[in-house]
């Protein structure tokens, strides 16, 4: 029997750039900067649709710089994809926009300050199918 799992708590992301990877969080993806505990190390606790992201100052080498969709990620359901490229436009972010016809799936993948890879998608299957 798997172990009894109620929903997704936060995802930690090591940062070489804290303060504009906070920025990045809170103007592109609209995540709120919540209460962190007093550790001995820097970072920032952000929050949005349930889940927390905890970014944790820690120096690593960088991703590289190309988009590749079958490298590990974080997803978010988005309803609006020409909204959000226009956003990624004008900020001035590279992304990759990519459709799965026979889903009619349309996903647009893109990079954080320090290199991690986020997919927006639009999403017609459900997702407990």
């Amino acid at each position: 029997m798997p172990l009894e799992l109620n929903a997704l708590h936060h995802i930690s992301l090591r940062t070489n750039h804290l303060e504009e990877s906070r920025k990045f969080y809170k103007e592109i993806l609209g995540f709120k900067e919540i209460t962190r505990p007093p550790f001995n190390f820097k970072g920032a606790w952000l929050y949005r649709l349930g889940v927390q992201i905890h970014l944790l100052e820690q120096p690593y080498d960088r991703m590289p710089d190309e988009i590749n969709t079958r490298e590990n990620h974080i997803a978010f359901a988005c309803p609006d994809l020409d909204a959000a490229e226009a956003l990624l436009q004008q900020h001035g972010i590279r992304y990759k926009r990519n459709i799965i016809p026979e889903w009619n799936t349309n996903q647009i993948f893109f990079r954080d300050p320090d290199g991690w890879l986020i997919e927006l998608g639009y999403y017609t299957v459900p997702i407990d199918q």
